[in-house]
């Protein structure tokens, strides 16, 4: 009995136990997609996750065992709405049940296609497909499209498809919607079948179609089978009316007059209507005749009779008025004992204050005149219509009537009447008189030379009057819509220097001597810039190479009208102190390029140099600034050294070091790395070691052309080094490949510097090879494979585009053979020539010394020189026949070397005047000669030069070596 308390305790431990443990392991469900309302026979997935749950699992639908699974989730197609639980196991032990999940089942909604515009369909009609997910208006839809059962369109937010009718677009189009919450989706909806007819053209059928006069009016009708069309109305192919099947027109001149018409619905437009020509003649004047007399007595008998002067018909009936009343219809009124009563009313004469037709737009009065004026009188006037049912009079106190502004629609038959008195007493309507109201020409702005001009430019605006004729217009002109001062008058008026603020829109408009004024023209916007900017571009950009052909481009920024270009190049000349400077000098033949495209072919080494361009327009010429420098650096095909780049490629990264070296097959010293940068100018490298240039840290700034060159001007060919700042650059060779031989290229990431996956290779902006390692290869190289390549990275980005270059096989090869038959031969001919200056100068050493001393100047000699200077100018003279040579040797500066990036040796020739004299013919030539040869570079700073005390002819012989 003593053990029992002890029992209790241990089971009431136990089973606190196994509760904590089912509390811990409870599962939870859940359920994708996780929405309130769930689309009747939609799949969703039912997952039950326990923490260290390893299954099975057990499935509850409304309490009920439906499924059991070792995996922790279970699919099913739901058809109805139910509460679901599940059960997990741990370690073999069942779990509690989960929480409890309701899914509620609605219909799936269906997608409701409709189409617009209703009817027929026409090709070129822009029809508009409708989805509609009715009943789901407020749930964020995407929508597919099919036409004949296949996809056209997919997940599209706009539940609008739109497009152009055309016949080849027949089919039956559905659609289904895509709920973007959980991706559930609608029924397909129902098909709408697109059928696409022809555009339609419509017929038009005029009455009468008899003879018709002036003043007739004629009846036309537009006919389209289909409803729902606006008509519009075309007279001698000017739009006259809108809106309305039916054209009442009253035809005013005699000839033939055009009618169409074409039908509108929306913004779709018919065809226009086969042309109806409508014949006027002018209307017969009628002729009364007064028989016996037009003065008769009271009592007789008077036959009136209407005549009407129509040759082609004769078919009239007649219509006898008295006091406004009809009275007979025969050709002839017979009045019997005539009495006062039958006397003729007054009529008033109707007159228009200007002669011709009236300008739409302008004003128009009218006269209403009786030949007895008086007082007391009112005037009545009737305006047409396109009916005369619908004609109304105007009373007015005065006898004129003024129309101001008057349009298109205002023009036709004007009549007036006067009356006074109570009763009153109304004169007859005066003659109809017709009132012609035609189109305003319009006014046209035109700017030259340019809208788009640059200040100082001489500026011209011109006022033309379209359809204006030969009237004599005077001119108005408008800026921003108001009137320019000075108030100028001139069809053309022009700035003589524009400035900034002389933009603007100008309008103007004319007017002629009756003071009609023409429609005010549309508004043209002058735009002034601060300056006019030159740009100056190559092609091809590669290497060139003496045999090449070459194109310089040069266009204005932001302007392209009324240009001439001119063409010029930087020339390096020396000062008075010595010191190398360039100027900008006209090419000779510069009007070659005159249209913005000057091409040099075949180029030669002598190209070589600094161009640019510069452009101008304008009867008082403006020219634009010169260009940005564009360098052409054209090689021979075997230069005597080689640029060597270290790493070798023409791609590098920012940050990176770079090392240029200059090697020569016999010797590399004397050689010296320069460059042409972004900053358009020449430059040595900052850092040299003997005939190598180090780089430690690239910027973008280094991007530019580098080449070796020598210290007598020679140079190497031009590699072209691109620093970038992206991730990735591309690895391709520094020289030209031979055809024949391999090429290999790599595409490389900034930090790995390693190959990778998924690599694009381009060649001229195409894929050449996709989906690589990072390498690709050209096992054998021709002509076709130059160009332009680069690479892309699926992740990094894309590299720069660097040009690859093919020579030919055997080019290499016939050079260097000519090279080195040309070197050959030099060095003999020095060597002779050196011999000669030996012997020649052994064998009148003693004379010449008294030639010297006897005479008062050597005629290479500067009067003012010393004999310092004398031995430091080392004439040589040589005796060849009775002509004197002497070679003058300067030494340059190393200094004026390096500054002078073209490599010209300058030789001048400078021939001395003298009389021809018998008593000086033993004293010396009458022709001397002096050459003056600059060597560059030597030691030595200090420059000699030659100036003649007498007249002389200087010739200037420019040797330019690889510029």
């Amino acid at each position: 009995m003593e053990l029992r308390p002890l029992r209790v305790m241990i089971l009431l431990i136990s089973l606190i136990r196994v509760g904590q443990a089912q509390a811990v392991f409870k599962p939870v469900l859940s359920v994708e997609p996780n929405s309130p309302q769930i689309f009747r026979g939609a799949t969703v997935t039912l997952t039950c996750r326990i923490s260290g749950g390893n299954g099975p699992y057990y499935w509850y639908k409304d309490d009920d065992n439906v499924h059991s699974s070792a995996e922790n989730y279970y699919t099913i197609n739901v058809g109805q709405s139910h509460k679901y639980r599940c059960y997990g196991s741990v370690d073999g032990r069942t779990t509690t049940g989960s929480n409890e999940v309701t899914l509620s089942v609605i219909e799936r909604p269906k997608a409701v296609l409709t189409l617009q515009p209703d009817g027929p369909i026409f090709s070129g009609q822009e029809v508009t497909f409708t989805c509609e997910i009715r009943g789901h208006v407020e749930t964020e839809w995407m929508y597919n499209w099919y036409k004949d059962g296949v996809q056209i369109s997919s997940s599209v937010e706009n539940s609008k498809y739109l497009f152009i009718a055309a016949e080849s677009l027949r089919a039956k189009y559905t659609c289904s919607g895509w709920r973007r919450s959980d991706s559930q989706t609608s029924e397909t909806s129902n098909a709408v079948t697109l059928t696409v007819s022809e555009k339609p053209k419509p017929t038009v059928r005029v009455s009468p179609q008899s003879s018709v006069y002036t003043g007739d009016r004629v009846t036309l009708n537009c006919n389209l089978l289909s409803n729902g069309w606006t008509f519009l109305w075309y007279k001698d192919r000017v739009q006259v009316a809108e809106d309305t099947d039916t054209l009442h027109d009253t035809v005013s001149n005699a000839g033939e007059t055009v009618y169409q018409c074409k039908a509108r619905r929306g913004n779709y437009d018919s065809e226009l209507s086969d042309t109806v020509t409508v014949t006027v003649r002018a209307l017969p004047k009628p002729v009364v005749s007064i028989n016996p007399d037009v003065q008769v007595y009271r009592g007789e008998t008077v036959t009136l009779r209407c005549d009407i002067q129509d040759e082609e018909d004769s078919d009239w009936i007649y219509s006898w008025n008295k006091d406004g009343s009809g009275v007979s219809s025969e050709q002839e009124y017979r009045i019997r004992s005539a009495e006062t009563s039958h006397a003729e009313k007054s009529k008033p004469e109707l007159t228009p204050s200007r002669e011709g037709a009236v300008l739409k737009g302008n004003y128009v009065i009218l006269f209403c005149t009786l030949k007895l004026q008086s007082a007391g009188w009112k005037f009545y006037w009737i305006k047409p219509t396109q009916s005369t049912e619908t004609e109304t009079e105007t009373e007015t106190d005065y006898y004129t009537s003024t129309y101001s502004a008057v349009r298109i629609s205002d023009g036709g038959q004007y009549r007036c009447r006067a009356g006074r008195g109570n009763p009153v007493y109304f004169t007859h309507y005066s003659d109809a008189l017709w009132v012609n109201v035609t189109e305003s020409p319009k006014a046209v702005v035109t700017i030259k030379p340019d809208k788009h001009v640059f200040r100082g430019e001489t500026v011209t605006l011109r006022c033309e009057i379209q359809g204006g004729g030969d009237t004599e217009w005077t001119y108005s002109w408008y800026k921003k819509d108001y009137t320019l001062y000075p108030y100028p008058t001139t069809q053309e008026f022009s700035f003589s220097s524009v400035r900034n603020d002389n933009s603007g829109k100008y309008t103007c408009r004319g007017r002629r001597s009756d003071s009609q004024r023409s429609e005010i023209s549309n508004a043209v916007t002058l735009t002034v810039s601060d300056a006019a900017e030159a740009v100056v571009s190559v092609s091809p950009l590669r290497w060139l190479t003496e045999g090449d052909s070459v194109t310089l481009s040069c266009e204005v920024k932001h302007s392209s009208t009324g240009w001439t270009f001119s063409w010029y190049t930087e020339v390096p000349s020396r000062d008075s102190q010595g010191s190398l400077r360039y100027s900008t000098a006209l090419l000779s033949d510069s009007s070659r390029g005159s249209g913005g495209s000057y091409t040099l072919s075949p180029v030669t080494v002598n190209h070589t140099g600094v161009y640019m361009c510069r452009a101008e327009r304008g009867e008082s010429v403006f020219h634009t600034q010169f260009s940005n420098l564009q360098p052409l650096c054209i090689t021979g095909e075997s230069p005597p050294v080689s640029l060597i780049i270290n790493p070798s490629r023409t791609q590098h990264f920012t940050a990176d070091s770079l090392s240029l070296s200059c090697e020569d097959q016999s010797d590399s010293t004397g050689w010296t790395v320069r460059g042409y940068t972004h900053r358009e100018t020449v430059s040595d490298c900052s850092s040299v070691s003997g005939s190598t240039c180090n780089i430690s840290s690239l910027s973008t700034s280094h991007t530019g052309v580098y080449w070796c060159q020598s210290e007598s001007g020679g140079r190497s060919n031009p590699v072209n080094i691109t620093v970038h700042n992206g991730h990735v650059i591309l690895d391709s060779p520094v020289h030209p490949v031979t055809e024949g031989h391999p090429l290999t290229l790599h595409c490389l990431s900034r930090n790995s510097r390693t190959s990778d996956s998924g690599i694009d290779f381009y060649k001229d902006g195409s894929v050449l090879q996709n989906k690589t390692t990072g390498e690709m290869t050209i096992s054998t190289v021709s002509k076709s494979d130059e160009g332009f390549y680069h690479c892309k990275h699926p992740e990094r980005g894309e590299s720069p585009k660097s040009w690859v270059s093919v020579r030919d096989s055997g080019s290499g090869s016939s050079i260097d053979i000519v090279s080195v038959a040309v070197g050959l031969s030099l060095a003999l001919l020095f060597i002779i020539l050196l011999l000669i200056l030996l012997w020649w100068h052994k064998s009148n050493k003693g004379k010449d010394r008294d030639v010297q001393q006897n005479s008062n100047q050597t005629p290479g000699q500067n009067p003012g020189q010393s004999g310092a200077e004398d031995s430091q100018s080392a004439y040589i003279p040589l005796q060849t026949g009775n002509v004197h040579i002497y070679a003058t040797v300067e030494n340059a500066s190393k200094s004026d070397a390096a500054a002078e990036p073209s490599g010209a040796i300058y030789t001048k020739d400078m021939k001395k005047k003298e009389p021809h004299n018998n008593k000086n013919d033993d004293a010396g030539p009458s022709d001397v000669t002096y050459t003056e040869l600059e060597l560059k570079p030597q030691k030595k700073t200090k420059k000699n030069q030659v100036k003649a005390s007498v007249e002389y002819e200087t010739v200037y012989s420019l040797l330019k070596q690889n510029t």
